[in-house]
C-alpha cells in the first residue's frame, strides 16, 4: 500500500510542475523578450554623428539632415516577434510625441514575414496593417539603414538628437518608460 501512495504523490507533483511550466511559457508569449539576432552590426555609435539617410515612407519622404526635430528610428524585421510586439509601444510614443519628434520604422531584413519569401514593399505594408502601425514606415530593400544602425538584434531602437548625434541606441523589446526617457532626453537638449 505504500508504493501506490508514493506513485500518486509523484504523479501529482509532476502534473503541478507541468502546469507551472505551461503557465510561465504562455505568459512569456512563448518567446524570450530579448532581441532577435540579426546578421549586421551597424556603424552608428552613442554620442557620434548619426549616419545620414533618406527614405520614402508611408507618410511621405524622410530626410534625416532636413529634419529639425529629434528622430526616433526603429530598424525592424517583419518576421520578428519582438518587433511585432514593440509596435504597440512605439504607437503609444508616436501618439504622445509625434508633433515634437520625427518617428520612422525602417525594414532591416531581406526575409519576409512568412520566413520564406524575400522582404518587399507589400510585405512591409502587410506588417503595418496586421500590427496596426501608426508611425511612418519605410521599406529599405538595399538595407542601407540597417547597415548603418542595426546593433545585431531586432528591433534596434535609436534616438537621434536635433544636433544629429546618436543619443540612445538599444536592441530588443524595450519598455515605454525607457524609450520615453530617451525621447525626453533628446527633447531637452
Amino acid at each position: 500500500m505504500k508504493y501506490p501512495r508514493i506513485i500518486l504523490w509523484v504523479s501529482v507533483l509532476v502534473i503541478i510542475a507541468g502546469i507551472v511550466i505551461a503557465i510561465r511559457y504562455a505568459n512569456s508569449g512563448g518567446v524570450q523578450k530579448s532581441a532577435t539576432q540579426a546578421p549586421v552590426v551597424g556603424t552608428a555609435q552613442m554620442g557620434q554623428k548619426a549616419p545620414n539617410f533618406q527614405m520614402a515612407t508611408t507618410s511621405g519622404f524622410f530626410d534625416l539632415e532636413a529634419t529639425n526635430k529629434p528622430v526616433f528610428l526603429e530598424v525592424f524585421a517583419t518576421w520578428c516577434p519582438h518587433c511585432q510586439r514593440e509596435t504597440a509601444i512605439i504607437d503609444k510614443l508616436y501618439e504622445k510625441y509625434k508633433d515634437r519628434v520625427a518617428f520612422l520604422g525602417v525594414t532591416g531584413s531581406s526575409v519576409g514575414m512568412d520566413h520564406q519569401s524575400p522582404s518587399s514593399e507589400q510585405d512591409t505594408l502587410n506588417f503595418v496593417k496586421q500590427f496596426h502601425v501608426q508611425y511612418p514606415v519605410a521599406f529599405d530593400g538595399s538595407l542601407t539603414v540597417a547597415k548603418e544602425y542595426l546593433q545585431g538584434g531586432y528591433p534596434t531602437l535609436v534616438v537621434i538628437g536635433k544636433d544629429k548625434t546618436v543619443q540612445y541606441i538599444t536592441s530588443g523589446e524595450t519598455s515605454f518608460a525607457e524609450l520615453e526617457s530617451a525621447i525626453k532626453g533628446a527633447l531637452s537638449t
